[in-house]
């Protein structure tokens, strides 16, 4: 059965959005999912299942609803789209701390005038890259008053948009695979 990732945005963080991984994981095999593991409390769930991007994340989106009264966006990807992530790497060079780079994952690709907004968002040694679905960020300073981060995360992208540092990125290939 094909291995998937689903990522949740806004999970734990705060007091909003509280969801423990063990009844999120009991929750999810109920459902009908298998070999379900979640890394971190932060919303990163490796499964497996048949269905597609569109049938999972309308399934996931619905059982949150039902089960813990949680209205998230959620985003998929498979292990082999993870990996591609992981191999290009484009910023890769210039990165000495894995958790200032970051990947925001996306619902689909966004237009040009966005990535041009968002890269001219990046000074002071940031860097940002493009690519299909995904966004790169490097924040040497961390993220805290990164412009470049804050457009990232911002709402006015146009898409669902979920961000990992690529610690998290790694490690969830590793537990795909």
């Amino acid at each position: 059965m094909p291995t998937q990732i689903v990522l949740l945005r806004g999970i734990n963080l705060g007091s909003h959005n509280r969801i423990s991984m063990p009844p999120l994981r009991a929750a999810l095999e109920q459902a009908g999912f298998n070999n379900v593991r979640t890394y971190v409390q932060s919303g990163n769930v490796v499964l497996d299942t048949r269905l597609k991007e569109k049938g999972l994340t309308e399934r996931v989106t619905q059982l949150l609803r039902q089960e813990f009264d949680l209205d998230v966006p959620v985003v998929t990807r498979t292990r082999e789209e993870l990996a591609a992530v992981v191999e290009l790497n484009p910023l890769g060079r210039h990165v000495t701390e894995p958790k200032r780079y970051q990947v925001s994952f996306l619902s689909a690709p966004v237009p040009a005038e966005t990535v041009q907004r968002m890269a001219a968002l990046a000074v002071d040694g940031e860097r940002f890259a493009a690519h299909g679905r995904e966004l790169y960020g490097w924040h040497p300073d961390g993220v805290a008053r990164s412009k470049l981060w804050g457009g990232l995360a911002d709402r006015k992208l146009g898409v669902i948009a979920t961000a990992r540092n690529w610690t998290t990125v790694t490690t969830l290939l590793e537990m795909a695979s």
